[in-house]
């Protein structure tokens, strides 16, 4: 992780731990104990600080998108909970610890995850109230809040989840593989660098190419995750068990050259941040967790 990506992801930790549910709530209450479990549980944060790189790319300070970076966190981290419940994929481990489940029981993990995705829709027009007597910001801002809603959605995220789960034990074509990567995961990335581009106040032909450089990256992402789990997800519709090895890392590494593309084809913005976006899509194909 280079200088500025651990920057930006310090002062995202920093943003998040003040925006966490559960002020004025009894100490005690499990809600608030369920979601900071799994929301301070180690990780990458790829989404939020991808959306915090692609503002600053388009030339803007990353605390104005701070918001949504910490929203489109809130949901991916649902998705987590969710995820891993016994009606969805019925893990019992998730970054080394148990699933929140398996901590707080399945009801309160369900009441976590439904909670972390209102209070990220409640960040987001929070911010639009506060710009409400500015039109551009206002409107730069509802375009951003309506990209995470579509990449989380009934046109993302939740609809890649849903054919994962109908798909299991069952033969998955290319094409239903690919409609499952390209919302299960790929939709979210793809939100998270848009709404940052968006906020950020690039031009149209650079949210275009920026977002293409997220949908390019999110579907390297998943398949890299395939590529790690080789061997070990009977019955999941992967690209290896599709594909083969073989191919699925020869998709990886054209996935990689066409989001670094799209990113540097993305006129009127900052090349240094460009250069990190690029360098980001790298280190992602070749991460080894």
């Amino acid at each position: 992780m280079d200088d500025e990506t651990g920057r930006l992801k310090k002062s995202f930790e920093s943003y998040l731990e003040r925006a966490l549910p559960g002020e004025g709530a009894p100490e005690a209450l499990t809600l608030f104990e369920s979601i900071r479990y799994t929301l301070e549980t180690p990780g990458k944060r790829v989404r939020p600080v991808l959306l915090l790189l692609a503002c600053k790319a388009a030339g803007t300070d990353e605390g104005e998108a701070m918001p949504y970076a910490c929203a489109i966190e809130f949901i991916h981290n649902y998705s987590l909970i969710h995820d891993d419940l016994p009606a969805m994929d019925n893990d019992d481990m998730r970054r080394g610890k148990l699933t929140n489940h398996k901590v707080f029981g399945e009801a309160m993990a369900v009441l976590a995850g439904d909670g972390l995705l209102s209070a990220a829709f409640e960040l987001m027009h929070e911010d639009y109230i506060k710009h409400s007597d500015d039109a551009e910001a206002l409107k730069k801002r509802i375009r951003a809040g309506t990209a995470i809603a579509e990449g989380c959605g009934t046109a993302g995220m939740v609809a890649g989840q849903s054919a994962d789960i109908e798909a299991e034990g069952n033969p998955v074509s290319a094409g239903l593989l690919d409609y499952i990567h390209s919302r299960k995961t790929a939709a979210l990335i793809r939100s998270a660098v848009r709404a940052g581009a968006i906020i950020g106040g690039a031009c149209d032909r650079a949210v275009r190419a920026l977002t293409e450089y997220g949908e390019n990256l999110g579907l390297a992402f998943q398949i890299t995750d395939d590529i790690l789990d080789y061997g070990s997800e009977e019955g999941k519709a992967t690209y290896p068990a599709v594909h083969g090895l073989g191919e699925s890392c020869a998709r990886l590494e054209e996935l990689t050259a066409r989001a670094i593309a799209a990113a540097e084809s993305a006129e009127g913005t900052d090349a240094r941040y460009i250069e990190i976006l690029t360098e980001f899509a790298r280190s992602l194909a070749r991460r080894t967790v």
